[in-house]
């Protein structure tokens, strides 16, 4: 099975393509860019795994939490080229993604917003709990209960490992084993079920960006 993926919700915008499980080209680009370079990464994916969009079997995108803006032209692409191609779309999520190869059955995953805001999921076996917004507000809600022991985090910034000392956790900090972030979603695209309707894939955005309320005189 051949899977290209695309994900803008985790530091960027990135393109990659799987093939039977096994990653075989990627393209990522920092910044903002999505809207104005995005296509032009995918197209260079495509040249570097040397195939045309016939040959695909699947497309996979990241559906966050993450940039607002990044993920919600990335969503667009990947609905659009879906229904061009005529070809299934699975829908990854970012924690699904940062976790990927990881093969623990307890972990804290943690997807960094705007400054001291944060989504994370804390996941025990088939429990999980997800929240978002201030890091010791997501942090006590979704460790409210956890085991004691030493907590696997993935994906954590300093204040939030900060955040977790003072909160007496002895934390294990793991690394991402697949990036761009696009390698994680093109190769759980080619495991997990497709959207019955690419209308039905979208995003989860954790929380929604910053804004100031207008003064009108």
């Amino acid at each position: 099975m051949i899977v290209l993926g695309l994900d803008g919700a985790l530091g960027g915008f990135s393109a990659a393509i799987a093939r039977d499980g096994d990653l075989v080209a990627a393209e990522s680009l920092a910044g903002n860019v999505a809207l104005e370079a995005g296509l032009g990464a995918l197209a260079a994916v495509m040249r570097a795994a040397n195939l045309a969009p016939s040959q695909l079997d699947r497309l996979a995108t990241g559906i966050g939490p993450g940039g607002f803006t990044g993920l919600r032209i990335t969503i667009a692409y990947a609905k659009s080229l879906a229904q061009a191609w005529n070809l299934p779309l699975v829908a990854v999520s970012s924690f699904d993604a940062l976790e990927l190869g990881c093969g623990l059955a307890r972990a804290l995953t943690v997807v960094e917003g705007r400054s001291g805001v944060i989504s994370a999921r804390y996941r025990d076996g088939e429990t999980a709990v997800r929240a978002s917004g201030r890091v010791a507000e997501v942090l006590a809600e979704v460790l409210r209960g956890a085991r004691a022991g030493v907590l696997p985090v993935i994906g954590a910034p300093e204040d939030v490992l900060r955040a977790l000392a003072e909160a007496g956790w002895t934390v294990q900090l793991l690394p991402v084993l697949h990036t761009p972030a696009a390698a994680a979603v093109a190769l759980l695209g080619g495991s997990m079920p497709p959207a019955p309707s690419a209308h039905e894939v979208r995003a989860e955005y954790g929380e929604l960006p910053a804004a100031k309320v207008p003064r009108f005189r």
